[in-house]
């Protein structure tokens, strides 16, 4: 239960609400806003977008398609003490190679600080799920496993289901996930009362025209009604010109007697092959989370995919 509950804190967050005093792994300006959109219609209202949302598959399937293409992955790690600090850094520059069986090359690698234990795991969980996640072979991870008979998954197989929850269906409850599994359905009728749902005009990229579809937290509600919604705000970015989704971030924050977090991610997508396919090109995170008894955990990390390259 302790591994699901810290996996499920390091999965979810985004990256555009406070800033902590460290690395931001999200520097590059990627998203202009232009003013709310005021025109209501028949297309285009908030439920389209709710939708839309809670509908669509492509997103989950711009992961699954990597397995088709070779790309080069960089990948940064950072991890703080209780003063931000940085205690400890990864680099990998990794080209992953799927022409004919899956291969992972290692292009560059520099590791410094307070990484390990003496056994030679990761101090931090949020470091291993990365490495476990981000930097192990993309021709498994986010990929739809075959079946096997056996709905009782378990292990890490477990905790991924709940990060393509989150991630991929924002709006359903996670199953598994106690205490905090129903604070995710941000759409249903009785949590409406808590959010605002609005839609903004936008740039995505300098040059692609989008709406950004916004659900946060009211400003005019109490701090005790604020401090017991875990999601503060959910950004989904779409595409004008064919709803196509583009980006997603996440920002929660949400703390009780058995544990506290504040964690933020991010996760952008481009077009390729002239514009027929959509992949994933950034993810980005930063998190603080603390449960009783066991190390505090600051991380933040940025992943950027390039040279992405289509296989037969």
């Amino acid at each position: 239960m302790k591994r699901l509950i810290l996996f499920f804190l390091f999965v979810v967050g985004a990256v555009q609400a406070q800033e902590f005093k460290r690395f931001n792994p999200d520097t590059v300006l990627t998203v202009q806003l232009d003013s709310a959109v005021s025109i209501v219609g028949e297309r285009i209202n908030v439920q389209m977008f709710i939708n839309k949302v809670t509908s669509d598959t492509s997103f989950y399937e711009a992961f699954r398609n990597m397995k088709r293409y070779s790309f080069t992955a960089e990948n940064r790690v950072f991890t703080f003490d209780k003063k931000n600090r940085t205690e400890g850094k990864i680099y990998r520059k990794i080209f992953h190679n799927n022409s004919g069986k899956y291969r992972q090359e290692i292009l560059a690698k520099q590791d410094s600080g307070k990484l390990l234990k003496k056994n030679g795991k990761y101090q931090l969980y949020t470091v291993e799920m990365f490495d476990y996640i981000f930097m192990n072979a993309y021709n498994s991870d986010f990929v739809k496993a075959e079946s096997s008979g056996d709905d009782k998954k378990k292990g890490n197989e477990s905790y991924k289901d709940k990060l393509k929850t989150l991630l991929f269906t924002p709006g359903k409850p996670v199953k598994g996930v106690p205490i905090i599994g129903d604070k995710t359905q941000i759409f249903s009728a009785n949590m409406r009362q808590y959010y605002d749902y609005t839609f903004f005009n936008g740039t995505y990229l300098d040059s692609i025209p989008i709406y950004t579809f916004r659900v946060k937290v009211k400003d005019d509600l109490s701090g005790w009604t604020k401090r017991g919604l875990m999601i503060k705000e959910l950004n989904t970015i779409f595409d004008k010109r064919n709803m196509q989704i583009l980006g997603r971030s996440v920002d929660m924050n949400y703390g009780n007697l058995a544990f506290d977090f504040d964690v933020k991610m991010n996760i952008e997508m481009g077009y390729f092959d002239n514009g027929e396919s959509i992949l994933p090109t950034k993810i980005s995170y930063q998190g603080n989370w603390d449960i009783p008894l066991k190390k505090e955990e600051r991380a933040s990390f940025l992943i950027l995919h390039k040279g992405y390259k289509k296989e037969k």
